[in-house]
């Protein structure tokens, strides 16, 4: 085991160093580079754009630059504003609980959700409750995020007026759990929509496969009822591949994040990200990307030691 998390973790270096690489050339390829938040300004001048370059070490070649940066993200050091002249560092890690919240949220209503609907549609296969939850994923997966957002704000929330339309807390209640639960209701269930659709759809196709092996009918030979031929023996088998779309599911995660994070005005990373992209605020854009990446790989990382935990035919070749 020991040497198969050391293979996954050798190869997540080479991943890191090319999104790093790519990330790196975006930000100097775009429209007046890492400097355009002072280029777009009409009253610096030449002379103070210059100035500015020599400050920020731009005037060096690419290699040093990106050697320098790869540095100061390895020893902690992730640049500063543009806007402030705050650490990024300490900027992305105050919009981060938000997000975890928000992500968590969803992601546990998806799981649970998804088990349940997909766990159900695959032992009552042609049903009426399986057609209907497959016309529903199929009615989710068609339709943007930023719709079911737009959706849910204009009957929930101007209609019906139970819920608030954004935000995090009403002015004045910072830190209340009840305010926080209330306006996480709305963004939690949009994010988490699209995910249930995906986990319902891949669980009924991952129990129907397992279901129709030679061990489900040989339990069943056994007179095991149905229940105990469902969580003892299909279920282990089944859940293999849905730890792994945990890892998998992670970038969308994060996209679907942004999304809702921007419609609902969440105060988490996705709304930094889009906020800073307005801005041009480069550094803030180079460390988020960093720190997603990091963050999916992990995620990845923690998933195949799940799936190689479960099955030690993951495991070959240690």
């Amino acid at each position: 085991m020991i040497a198969f998390v050391l293979r996954r973790i050798a190869q997540a270096i080479p991943l890191m160093l090319g999104v790093s690489l790519i990330g790196f050339a975006l930000m100097h390829l775009a429209p007046g580079g890492p400097l355009a938040v002072y280029t777009l300004n009409p009253t610096i001048t030449a002379q103070d754009i210059e100035r500015i370059r020599v400050i920020f070490g731009l005037d060096q070649p690419l290699y040093v630059q990106y050697l320098k940066w790869a540095r100061g993200m390895f020893t902690g050091n992730w640049g500063y504003t543009f806007f402030g002249g705050r650490p990024v560092l300490e900027v992305i890690l105050e919009r981060l609980p938000a997000t975890l919240i928000l992500m968590g949220s969803a992601q546990s209503l998806a799981v649970v959700l998804g088990l349940l609907i997909g766990t159900l549609g695959a032992v009552r296969r042609y049903s009426v409750f399986d057609t209907l939850a497959t016309t529903g994923a199929m009615f989710a997966l068609s339709f943007p995020t930023f719709w079911f957002g737009l959706m849910a704000i204009y009957v929930f929330a101007v209609e019906l007026r139970w819920l608030p339309s954004g935000g995090m807390f009403e002015l004045g209640n910072e830190g209340d759990p009840f305010d926080l639960l209330r306006h996480l209701v709305l963004p939690a269930l949009v994010l988490a929509l699209v995910l249930t659709a995906q986990w319902s759809r891949y669980t009924r196709s991952s129990f129907l496969e397992v279901l129709g092996q030679d061990f489900i009918r040989t339990a069943r030979a056994k007179g095991l009822s149905p229940r105990q031929r469902l969580w003892q023996h299909a279920f282990p088998n089944a859940a293999k591949p849905l730890i792994a779309l945990l890892g998998v599911e992670l970038p969308m995660l994060f996209s679907g994040a942004l999304v809702t994070e921007t419609i609902f005005a969440w105060p988490g990373m996705g709304r930094l990200f889009v906020d800073a992209l307005g801005m041009k605020e480069y550094p803030i854009l180079m460390g988020m990307i960093m720190f997603t990446a990091m963050f999916v790989i992990l995620g990845n990382l923690l998933a195949d030691i799940a799936v190689a935990a479960i099955d030690p035919r993951v495991r070959m070749g240690e």
